[in-house]
């Protein structure tokens, strides 16, 4: 029995003024997905998920997140997510442990969520002296793991997440993969933009490669290498450069600057 999707956009448009950011994007997540949204700069990747949790509305299209409206039932969908956004948006005057018990009353949330972020926080080493300053005044490094504990601490079934592994260290950047990869184990799925076509080789279930607004490409890698037509080792890296027709152009640019260097 196939299960029922924890995210499902249709026909998803979304217009700034005359620029279109998504152009009929369509999207299934189910649960157990590690799933990978990989695109150039400006193929609509945030706006994607800032639609599905709830904090852009579509110009037209829809989308349910756990079988609510996101444009409509912002409060439910906000119960079922967390979400990192690309920048991190966080109270700067609070210490890292006044904002997780922020975000613990907001959520409404028990002692045990508390406990857990003070978890996290030793696990990703955030709990230290940073623990107790102000977060304007921490790394950008410490603020993103801040970002993380906070989207995680209520144990969510989904996770939408912008580039998360900006500004993280090597250690944080493998448990924070760990803990994407646990997260699925038990059901629940992620939906994780990158740019880093390593990780996202490594960890996604299934990747979608979205230009200009549509999702043109997606499926495992197996799928995605016979889409594009590369050998069995090729990497995510040849993939994607072979299906957005940027392969040609990377090889132009490269015999021409070596040209130049003679």
């Amino acid at each position: 029995m196939t299960p029922s999707p924890l995210v499902e956009a249709r026909d998803l448009v979304k217009e700034y003024g005359q620029v279109r950011a998504l152009d009929g994007l369509n999207l299934r997540v189910n649960p157990g997905d590690v799933y990978g949204l990989l695109g150039p700069n400006g193929a609509g990747k945030t706006t994607t998920l800032r639609i599905l949790s709830g904090l852009e509305v579509p110009t037209s299209g829809s989308a349910r997140v756990a079988g609510f409206d996101p444009a409509t039932q912002g409060v439910e969908v906000k119960r079922r997510i967390g979400y990192v956004a690309e920048s991190a948006i966080l109270y700067e005057s609070l210490t890292p442990r006044e904002y997780f018990e922020f975000v613990a009353s907001t959520r409404q949330l028990n002692h045990d969520a508390v406990a857990y972020a003070s978890s996290l926080a030793q696990a990703f080493d955030a709990e230290g002296a940073s623990y107790d300053v102000p977060i304007g005044a921490l790394s950008l490094g410490t603020k993103q793991k801040v970002a993380v504990i906070a989207a995680l601490m209520h144990r969510p079934p989904l996770l939408l997440l912008d580039e998360p592994l900006n500004g993280l260290d090597a250690k944080s950047s493998k448990i924070l993969k760990e803990l994407m990869l646990i997260h699925v184990e038990r059901k629940g799925a992620v939906i994780f933009s990158t740019h880093i076509m390593e990780v996202a080789e490594s960890v996604c279930t299934r990747i979608g490669i979205i230009n200009d607004g549509r999702l043109f490409a997606e499926g495992t890698m197996g799928e995605l290498r016979s889409l594009s037509g590369t050998s069995g080792g090729s990497s995510l890296e040849d993939v994607f450069l072979k299906l957005t027709n940027e392969e040609r152009f990377v090889e132009e640019t490269l015999e021409r600057l070596r040209s130049e260097g003679t």
